[in-house]
């Protein structure tokens, strides 16, 4: 557990990254339970294009009209603590100037002695509802790798800007790790997957030794997963898709599958813009809903 140290960033951007908003809800489940204080956020207008990511209007407590600009912000725990303290960057993934965005956020880091970053990513994958939600958990680093028991990604295409901070976290000497869910495709752009955030959250238990409460997440991942029986009850290609992944998932689960052959196709689903910043299930030839 110390590879990490004990003062970690975890990081969830919303967009690209965020397929069933299974990362960013997991922050939230993270934030929920524990109170923050803003360290540093960045200046919108550096970093966000409004066309893209259009600032929000809404009414407040008093009825007043508001705008809701897009953000990045590093949150810190409000009451420290000499167990693993969890910090969050969390907001938009931003639409230029990422050298300069991660920059920002290292700065702070570094000032404030941060000894570990976690990024948190999920992606549509070929793989069926019915199934344990399975969760890269990687790093570069190979003290973290060693010391976690996590695997190295081969990976080299594009990325989101959770590999661009990960990257600059590195070369300061922050150490750094992955998790990456596998949401299934057919469904991650329609609904949120809270069976891809409770796995995220149990991985990212198991690398950094906190406890996240779970709160209602599991009810919510049963209800998820009955609510797409239900659907695919009613929709024979569906059911017949979904008896076709839980065909492939089983195998690549049995102890014949070797390491190498799982590691090709995770290179060759991310070849196909499976994703980005971490490997994904192997499938059809078409790239994942985003």
């Amino acid at each position: 557990m110390d590879a990490l140290g004990r003062r970690i960033i975890v990081a969830a951007f919303d967009g690209w990254n965020d397929a069933g908003e299974a990362a960013s809800a997991a922050a939230s489940m993270l934030r929920a339970d524990v109170e923050y204080d803003v360290v540093h956020s960045v200046d919108p207008e550096l970093y966000f294009d409004y066309q893209y990511t259009r600032p929000q209007i809404g009414l407040d407590a008093e009825g007043r009209r508001t705008l809701t600009w897009p953000e990045a912000k590093l949150l810190r725990p409000t009451q420290r603590s000499d167990d693993a303290e969890i910090w969050l960057l969390v907001g938009v993934e931003p639409a230029r100037a990422w050298q300069a965005f991660a920059a920002e956020f290292i700065d702070v880091a570094l000032r404030e002695d941060i000894t570990g970053f976690v990024a948190l990513g999920s992606m549509m994958s070929d793989v069926p509802h019915t199934r344990p939600i399975s969760v890269f958990a990687g790093s570069d680093n190979e003290g973290v790798r060693q010391s976690l028991g996590l695997e190295r990604s081969l990976y080299e295409g594009p990325v989101g800007i959770l590999s661009a901070i990960g990257h600059a976290s590195e070369q300061v000497g922050i150490p750094t790790a992955s998790l990456w869910a596998s949401v299934p495709h057919y469904v991650a752009g329609h609904t949120p997957s809270p069976k891809a955030t409770l796995a995220l959250l149990e991985r990212l238990e198991s690398i950094t030794g906190i406890t996240v409460p779970r709160g209602d997440l599991e009810a919510e991942s049963r209800q998820w997963e009955a609510s797409i029986d239900a659907a695919a009850a009613d929709d024979d290609e569906m059911s017949d898709y979904i008896r076709q992944l839980e065909q492939t998932r089983d195998t690549w689960d049995s102890p014949e599958a070797s390491g190498d052959a799982i590691a090709q196709e995770f290179e060759r689903y991310l070849r196909r813009g499976g994703g980005g910043d971490g490997p994904a299930k192997p499938g059809r030839d078409d790239p994942p809903r985003r």
